[in-house]
C-alpha cells in the first residue's frame, strides 16, 4: 500500500512538471512572437537586437532540455508562418537549428552539467551561432548555389548584433536570478522528471 501511495503521488508529481513545463514552452514561444514584432514597431531590428533569442535564451535555464530545444526550433518557425518575420527560407530553417541549439546546450549545462549561469550563457550562445553558420554554409552552398562568405556571417553574427548580444548578457542572468528566487525554475530532480515524462 506504502509503494503504491508513494508511486501515485511520483507519477503526479512528473505529471505537474510535465504539464508546467508545456504551458512555460507555450508562453515563451508567444513571447518570441511577440517581442520582434515590438522592437519592429520602434525600428530596433531583428538582426541588431536579436529579441526572439531573449525567450529561447531564459527556456533553457526554466525547461528541460527536450522543452528548451523544441522552443528553439518552433518559435522562428511559427514567426515566420504567422507573421513573415524572418522570411521561412532559408532565414527561419537556419534559426530554427540555431536558437534550437541554444536551448538544448543551455539546458543540458545548466541542469544536467550543473555549470554556473554566465559560463553556460556564453557557451550556449557561441554554440547556437557556430550552429548557423554550419546550416548557413549547407544553406547557401547546397541548395542556393550561393557562396558562403565568413566574414558576411561573423560579421552578422558578432558585429551588427553586439547591441542584441549586451543586452542578452545583461537581461537573462537578471531574469534567472529573479525566476530562482521566485521559486519558479524547477530543481534538477523535478527538471529530470518531466524529461523523462517526455
Amino acid at each position: 500500500m506504502g509503494i503504491y501511495i508513494f508511486t501515485k503521488e511520483r507519477l503526479s508529481t512528473v505529471n505537474n512538471n510535465h504539464a508546467k513545463q508545456t504551458i512555460t514552452a507555450g508562453l515563451l514561444i508567444a513571447l518570441g512572437l511577440v517581442l520582434p514584432m515590438a522592437f519592429h514597431t520602434f525600428g530596433m531590428g531583428g538582426p541588431v537586437f536579436l529579441p526572439m533569442h531573449i525567450p529561447v535564451l531564459l527556456g533553457g535555464f526554466v525547461l528541460s532540455p527536450l522543452y528548451a530545444l523544441l522552443v528553439g526550433m518552433v518559435t522562428p518557425i511559427a514567426s515566420s508562418v504567422l507573421t513573415s518575420m524572418p522570411p521561412l527560407f532559408p532565414g527561419a530553417v537556419q534559426m530554427m537549428f540555431e536558437l534550437g541549439t541554444y536551448g538544448l546546450v543551455i539546458s543540458y549545462l545548466y541542469h544536467k552539467r550543473n555549470i554556473s549561469l554566465f559560463p553556460t550563457l556564453l557557451t550556449g550562445m557561441l554554440a547556437g551561432r557556430f550552429v548557423a553558420g554550419a546550416v548557413n554554409y549547407l544553406l547557401l552552398t547546397q541548395f542556393l548555389a550561393k557562396a558562403f562568405k565568413l566574414k558576411v556571417f561573423l560579421t552578422a553574427a558578432f558585429v551588427t548584433a553586439v547591441p542584441g548580444i549586451i543586452i542578452q548578457l545583461v537581461i537573462i542572468p537578471i531574469m534567472v536570478r529573479l525566476l530562482e528566487k521566485a521559486n519558479f525554475i524547477m530543481g534538477k530532480e523535478n527538471i529530470n522528471d518531466s524529461r523523462t515524462q517526455s
